[in-house]
């Protein structure tokens, strides 16, 4: 009986490490979702090791648990592979950004969201799947004179900016050709610097490979940015796949370690970062803080702080 518990798991345990590590030889979009969770299944990976290891001490369990042991250790220097040394504490922060994927049927808490974003002392708040927010328009004005969707310079409401400051430049573009109008850029003045922004939302990483061609209009649109740029979103992958590796790496952003987790909610701490608050010099991150009650939303939203270097 041990002995086939054994040779079932081996199989198990030898198919996941595979898919894990087919990151590292091609791109299979299928196995997007895998990717992103690299750290969770080789996590899961070196448990089961432990299992078959109680069963029977053999060579091959000692391989495997040495592949998942190795892919758990990448897994964490990807991550931290993007994070720059953050501002220093005593930095006063130039300005304050909220990110928030509120959900796009989430109806009955958008008056609670509207409240929570007016108190929340953020200079831009970047709401996606904004839809809920639009009969609060007018209420958001009184704190939030500028806003970008709902009605301003596009009828769509997937994507929500609202600023205390006036926009210096303002653009709603589209990203790929699964989903229009779900790149918006602004720029507003804070103390006498131009602080540019680009608020992007891209399709999930499993349908085939539009995410792949959405992050190749996204990287040509920061290029064409010389000034300080932030980049805030939901870009349903975790910095761990490939594909938003290479973004991270030709674009210049960085971020912080580890990065809140927003997605899936239930799994709260345990779960992983698919939205992402990005910076690139001279800009510094202070902090990316999760905000901790969802209010209806399948993702939690994130808060941050920005400094220049000195």
């Amino acid at each position: 009986m041990k002995d086939t518990l054994y040779c079932i798991g081996s199989v198990l345990l030898s198919l996941l490490l595979a898919l894990m590590s087919l990151r590292y030889i091609t791109h299979v979009w299928l196995l997007a979702f895998v990717y992103s969770f690299q750290i969770h299944f080789a996590l899961a990976a070196i448990a089961g090791c432990l299992v078959l290891l109680l069963l029977k001490r053999h060579w091959y369990a000692y391989l495997l648990l040495t592949i998942a042991v190795m892919l758990l250790g990448h897994g964490f220097i990807m991550l931290r592979e993007f994070a720059a040394t953050p501002a220093r504490a005593n930095t006063p922060p130039l300005f304050r950004v909220m990110s928030f994927n509120i959900e796009h049927e989430n109806f009955s808490n958008a008056g609670r969201i509207a409240d929570f974003v007016i108190a929340s002392n953020a200079d831009v708040v970047n709401i996606l799947e904004a839809a809920p927010l639009r009969p609060y328009i007018a209420r958001l004005s009184s704190t939030y004179p500028y806003h970008i969707g709902c009605g301003e310079e596009i009828n769509q409401c997937d994507t929500l900016v609202l600023s205390k400051r006036p926009f210096i430049e303002k653009k709603v573009a589209s990203l790929g050709k699964l989903w229009q109008n779900r790149l918006t850029y602004s720029a507003i003045d804070f103390d006498g610097t131009k602080i540019s922004f680009l608020v992007a939302h891209l399709a999930k990483p499993y349908f085939d490979d539009f995410q792949a061609d959405e992050l190749v209009d996204l990287a040509s649109a920061t290029v064409a940015i010389d000034a300080p740029l932030v980049l805030t979103g939901d870009f349903n992958s975790a910095i761990l796949d490939p594909r938003i590796q290479r973004f991270m790496r030709t674009s210049g952003f960085h971020t912080v370690f580890p990065e809140p987790a927003t997605w899936p909610i239930k799994a709260r701490d345990f779960g992983i970062s698919i939205d992402h608050v990005l910076a690139r010099a001279p800009l510094r991150l202070k902090s990316v803080e999760r905000i901790e009650d969802n209010m209806g939303s399948n993702h939690f939203g994130l808060m941050a702080e920005f400094a220049l270097s000195s």
